[in-house]
């Protein structure tokens, strides 16, 4: 029984002595640094940030995102031709989908609320064509665009002006 309280004290005060012995620290070192009035050279060292790689589907989901942000092509009244201040961003849209040919895109042809329903379904017809016409002249596979037709069905702007007109007159490019 002795020898059982023993081994448990033994048991406690090893440990407790090991940290006590690992723990302490000279404090006349570092008051002799500071008394003798001569000062150390001090070492810096420079470290500089690596940037995070990012894996490919990183960066396809980054590019993505920001066509997304420009996706839609606006055309003139009664026009299914492609403005010229709208090449750049079909340009982009055409690298990016020759670069994947995995993605797939639907075109949406919108118009505003001016004209019969059916002639406004035919019209976002042809806008959502006349996009896809010049991604394929660009070299996009025609198996990776598809194109729907709403008319006047889904405005942007429901206002009856003529800058709402002109917002409701597009082309949106739907990855």
């Amino acid at each position: 029984m002795n020898v059982n309280k023993v081994l448990k004290a033994l048991l406690i005060a090893v440990p407790v002595m090991t940290l006590a012995a690992c723990s302490s620290t000279s404090s006349t070192s570092a008051d002799d640094g500071l008394n003798s009035g001569v000062a150390e050279p001090v070492e810096t060292v420079q470290v500089e940030t690596a940037e995070p790689v990012m894996s490919p589907a990183e960066q396809m989901r980054q590019k993505l995102e920001a066509l997304r942000q420009e996706n839609t092509i606006y055309f003139d009244f009664d026009r299914a031709t492609v403005r010229p201040e709208f090449v750049e961003v079909l340009q982009a849209h055409g690298t990016f989908l020759r670069a994947n040919p995995s993605v797939r895109v639907t075109i949406e042809g919108h118009s505003d609320e001016r004209g019969t329903p059916e002639y406004n379904i035919a019209l976002g017809e042809r806008r959502a064509q006349a996009v896809q016409s010049y991604l394929q002249n660009l070299g996009v596979s025609a198996g990776q665009l598809s194109t729907v037709s709403y008319g006047e069905e889904k405005p942007v702007d429901r206002s009856r002006s003529e800058t709402g007109f002109a917002k409701n007159r597009r082309a949106v490019l739907v990855y």
